[in-house]
């Protein structure tokens, strides 16, 4: 064998070795894949609910309810934490307000024997069962932005506003607070001499926003009339619901889906492998057809206005120039139609409503409107545009343009 012939099997080995050693680190990740996969449809099929709700009062993750427990203790309230219905009724005494987020794991019987000693009971959060539970009101539809109190209960005057993700109709006798006639976001019923207190809270009391608004100042309200509270927290330990057990992923599934699964990421594996193999090196082909995008933004606009769609326009107004005013306001480029307008007003001086109808108003319905929208949305982002470049002129600049 020739020097030449040598060098060729030599390099001929060099090079299959490489292909060798990945081909068997493609099997090692696809093998590694299928036991994730696995695994995780395991987990996820065995696994029940979470034990735990939202407003835990020992929670420390968002949706806990620590934060507001501390500040009770501040303010020298006794905050007894019970996770046993029959602990938290035997704790109940004179003067002891009774507090739980939505019992779901409760019947009506366990929950009236809970509540009967309580002179003073608070639902942090509800459900519509609740609600027809106590025959203290229903759901009504839409929200509310920031609102007082406007109601006869005196511990709400000093609570100042909040903002409610839901609001309720509340039934005959029953005081509602933090709304108006369509709907309330707090249901004060008094009707039976003790009193019962129902706001959706999940969002309001969490440590993620206790501090916005008076959401503090209402838990204090609502929570620190008494020198002690006992706190009970429902879960699916302490349930007396019979004849019903935990329902997981797996169970309520049929038999032939987990066999079924299995089997789609084996067809998967081997689909991935089939058409993974290439024969060759890979060929760069042009596209038959280029299109730019300033002739899709044309063609969809001609659309629109072939269909005379002025809502669908103005929402696209709307999402461009909010894009724009939040990058020209150092906000994050899909931030709210709320915190833009709260942005820019501070920027602009101007009332922060005249904003927010702009930004998130009602739709127009004609091609006037629309103009006028487009109008006032460029006056807008020409205001804050020339605000921004004045903020950022030097000030030996600003002496020289004076």
């Amino acid at each position: 064998m020739t020097v030449t012939e040598q060098s060729g099997t030599a390099a001929a080995t060099a090079e299959r070795r490489p292909r060798r050693r990945n081909t068997v680190l493609g099997w090692g990740i696809i093998v590694v894949l299928v036991l994730v996969a696995v695994f995780v449809a395991v987990r996820v099929s065995a696994s029940p609910p979470a034990d735990h709700g939202a407003l835990d009062p020992e929670g420390r993750d968002d949706s806990g309810a620590l934060a507001l427990a501390e500040i009770l203790r501040d303010q020298g309230v006794e905050v007894d934490v019970r996770r046993s219905r029959v602990e938290a009724r035997a704790a109940i005494d004179e003067g002891t307000t009774l507090v739980m987020a939505n019992p779901y794991t409760l019947t009506d019987d366990a929950l009236e024997t809970l509540m009967e000693p309580a002179d003073r009971v608070v639902f942090l959060s509800t459900s519509s069962h609740l609600l027809n539970t106590l025959r203290i009101g229903e759901n009504a539809p839409g929200t509310r932005s920031a609102v007082e109190a406007a109601c006869a209960v005196p511990e709400f005057a000093e609570v100042g506003t909040i903002r409610a993700d839901r609001l309720f109709s509340p039934a005959a006798e029953v005081e509602g607070c933090f709304g108006d006639g369509d709907g309330a976001a707090v249901l004060v019923d008094d009707r039976a001499g003790d009193r019962r207190v129902v706001v959706e809270g999940t969002r309001l009391f969490s440590n993620a926003y206790l501090a916005e608004n008076g959401n503090a100042a209402l838990a204090l309200a609502l929570l620190g009339q008494s020198d002690r509270v006992v706190w009970y927290v429902p879960s699916l330990g302490d349930s007396d619901i019979e004849g019903k057990s935990v329902d997981t992923l797996g169970s309520l599934t049929p038999p032939w889906v987990t066999p079924a699964i299995l089997l789609l990421l084996l067809a998967g594996v081997a689909a991935s492998v089939w058409r993974g193999q290439r024969f060759g090196p890979l060929v760069a082909e042009t596209l038959p057809v280029t299109v730019r995008a300033s002739e899709t933004m044309h063609g969809r606009a001609r659309l629109t206005a072939r269909a005379a769609d002025a809502a669908h326009a103005a929402e696209a107004l709307r999402d461009g120039a909010q894009r724009r005013l939040a990058r020209r306001l150092g906000l994050a480029v899909h931030a709210g139609a709320d915190e833009v307008a709260d942005a820019a007003s501070d920027r602009l001086r101007i009332p922060r409503g005249t904003l927010q109808t702009l930004l998130a108003g009602p739709l127009p319905t004609d091609d006037a409107a629309l103009v006028d929208l487009a109008r006032r949305l460029d006056e807008l982002e020409a205001a804050v545009e020339t605000s921004t470049r004045r903020s950022t002129i030097h000030p030996t600049e600003a002496e020289g343009t004076t």
